[in-house]
């Protein structure tokens, strides 16, 4: 089976680049994550949504009980697996990006937002593998990966 993921894009709110700027840098994400991500990886497809921070704020609400807006929220799918057999991939889940926060981010850090939005498609993704940073451990695992895919991108470490 080739090592793939497939995705839909969608632009929902908020004053994000064209949707093919949005389109090339997942798809450079993507590729990364193929690269250098050994352990987790599942070929499969995801959902990337693209809002702004109201809905990100009811979204945040509902999953995680936090009242605010956040960066990004990933929602792994929680399927049993599917056969191998066909042409039909695997749900992974869906990844939700909220542009005011990301952007926020990017000029309090004063890194191009496209560095910025590049390291959270990853991290979301990375969640959708079942990684996580609940604890120093799998911080240390998590962001170690996440710096060789932006660096596989020639995007300077974030942390």
């Amino acid at each position: 089976m080739r090592r793939e993921i497939i995705y839909a894009l969608a632009v929902e709110a908020g004053d994000w680049p064209d949707q093919s700027i949005l389109e090339a840098l997942a798809e450079k994400c993507f590729d990364s994550v193929m690269t250098k991500v050994i352990d987790g990886f599942k070929p499969g497809c995801v959902s990337i949504l693209f809002t702004d921070d109201n809905h990100m704020q009811a979204l945040n609400r509902q999953w995680r009980g936090r009242d605010k807006p956040t960066n990004v929220l990933s929602f792994p799918a929680d399927f049993p697996p599917l056969p191998e057999a066909g042409a039909v991939q695997q749900p992974l889940g869906d990844i939700v990006l909220a542009y005011e926060t990301c952007m926020a981010e990017a000029k309090g850090r004063q890194i191009p937002f496209e560095n910025h939005l590049a390291h959270l498609i990853l991290h979301g993704v990375m969640h959708l593998f079942g990684y996580d940073h609940q604890n120093e451990a799998e911080a240390i695992i998590m962001e170690d990966i996440e710096r060789r895919c932006l660096a596989a991108m020639a995007i300077p470490d974030p942390y």
